[in-house]
């Protein structure tokens, strides 16, 4: 939900940008009528939108149909937007077409800088700290391709002081007894070199222990890491949080008691990633699993009730740690903030070829739905459940219980380091429009 305007807001530098965007949002209208006349401008807007939708209902059907009508679906795909672009070379439209484009991006721009809050309102608050005299730090030398050996990591953690121990077949299902033993032995940080799976298990015995936990980003795609700031091109930049760290102090989400750092999914993805041909090719998985998925010819009949809502059979449930910025479909591209103290709740429910084009062309009307909550439950007809839990595929017992607690981590990062990139906000009119006559 968007936050509510307040006079903060409305500083003299945000007011003209709300009003440059609706300047700029009218000339997108007024162009076309000057240079095309009200028939041509009409004519471009439907077949514009005719074109959009045809080609998202053919991605779709490319998703949930099979073969041969997945890759006539594609064909269909390629070629809306190629016909479009023909009719208006043909009836020299295209110059006037570009230009209301670009006066619409433009006015998106302007709208997004209006709403767009200041970095200081954004940023975690940093505690400043001693550097740690007992470091441990578990790392996975296959986790991202085998970053710890490419980027030397375990030579030059020890070398700042470090105690490092590699996981291998005979200790990677210990590592929580590994954790545990090491601030037992006098270990006053703890840190993990690997995926956000193997980060949530250690960051939840830190979380125990009340010791600082370090990340490094050495995994795949490190989400855990973006959100945090950290350096994902250079993993061994992390390691500098050893002699020159700042703490800041997280929220750690729980699902059935399991701690995750990142988020836990329902319903679609979940059954993806549960499938054992996941991890060798994702998207062959992905592509042939999806028709039956989508048909609701597998995986059981989900309920979520989070708060005081209910929604009942949804295709994907995502319950995230914090919730995540809100540019696109779902709002799963980064979180700003890990300490609001809560959940962030996203449902997914597709009945029909119309909502699926509602949901791909970023409506949010119907079939998505977001929230935020202390607590959210899972239930299903069903005893067990697959759940993606930090990308990982678990069998828990439902109903599944999801909680959040608030600050309860407390993570050690590089003081200089790249920062998070802050989400840009949708652009909402009727507050661009309060905040430009405010």
């Amino acid at each position: 939900m968007p936050e509510a305007l307040t006079v903060e807001d409305a500083t003299p530098g945000r007011r003209w940008w709300a009003r440059a965007a609706f300047t700029l949002a009218l000339l997108t209208v007024v162009v076309p009528l000057l240079f095309a006349g009200l028939l041509s401008t009409m004519g471009i807007l439907l077949i514009g939108f005719g074109g959009a939708v045809v080609c998202v209902a053919a991605l779709y059907w490319f998703l949930a149909g099979r073969a041969p009508l997945r890759w006539a679906a594609l064909a269909v795909a390629v070629l809306a937007p190629l016909t479009v672009f023909v009719f208006f070379v043909r009836a020299h439209l295209l110059a006037v077409v570009i230009a209301s484009l670009i006066l619409a991006m433009l006015a998106t721009a302007c709208g997004r800088a209006a709403l767009r809050r200041r970095k200081s309102a954004q940023a975690m608050l940093e505690i400043p700290t001693t550097p740690p005299s007992r470091p441990f730090l578990i790392m996975n030398p296959r986790s991202g391709g085998g970053k710890v050996a490419r980027f030397d990591l375990q030579h030059k953690a020890e070398k700042l002081g470090a105690e490092v121990v590699l996981l291998d077949e005979t200790n990677f299902a210990d590592i929580d007894e590994l954790a545990r033993r090491a601030v037992m032995d006098g270990a006053d940080l703890l840190g993990v070199a690997g995926g956000d799976g193997t980060q949530a298990r250690v960051a939840a015995i830190a979380a125990e222990t009340r010791v600082p936990f370090m990340v490094i980003s050495a995994g795949t795609r490190n989400h855990f890491a973006m959100d945090l700031g950290l350096d994902r091109d250079d993993p061994a930049r992390c390691l500098d949080a050893l002699r020159d760290g700042v703490d800041i102090r997280i929220d750690l989400g729980r699902i059935n008691g399991r701690a995750f750092v990142n988020n836990a999914s329902f319903g679609v993805y979940a059954e993806v990633v549960r499938s054992p041909a996941y991890r060798d090719d994702k998207t062959r998985t992905v592509l042939k699993m999806l028709p039956d998925l989508l048909a609701g010819q597998s995986g059981p009949d989900l309920v979520a009730q989070i708060g005081d809502v209910t929604v009942r059979s949804p295709q994907a449930v995502l319950v995230s740690n914090n919730r995540y910025g809100g540019s696109d479909l779902a709002g799963m591209n980064r979180r700003d903030r890990l300490d609001r103290g809560l959940l962030g709740v996203v449902t997914v429910s597709v009945i029909g070829t119309g909502q699926a084009v509602s949901l791909l062309r970023r409506t949010h009307a119907r079939g998505l739905s977001q929230h935020e909550t202390p607590e959210a439950i899972i239930d299903a007809d069903a005893p067990e459940i697959s759940v993606g839990v930090d990308g990982e595929s678990l069998l828990l017992t439902t109903p599944v219980r999801c909680t959040i607690e608030p600050g309860a981590l407390r993570v050690r990062v590089p003081r200089v380091r790249p920062g998070t990139r802050t989400s840009p906000p949708p652009v909402d009119w009727v507050r661009l429009r309060a905040l430009a006559r405010f």
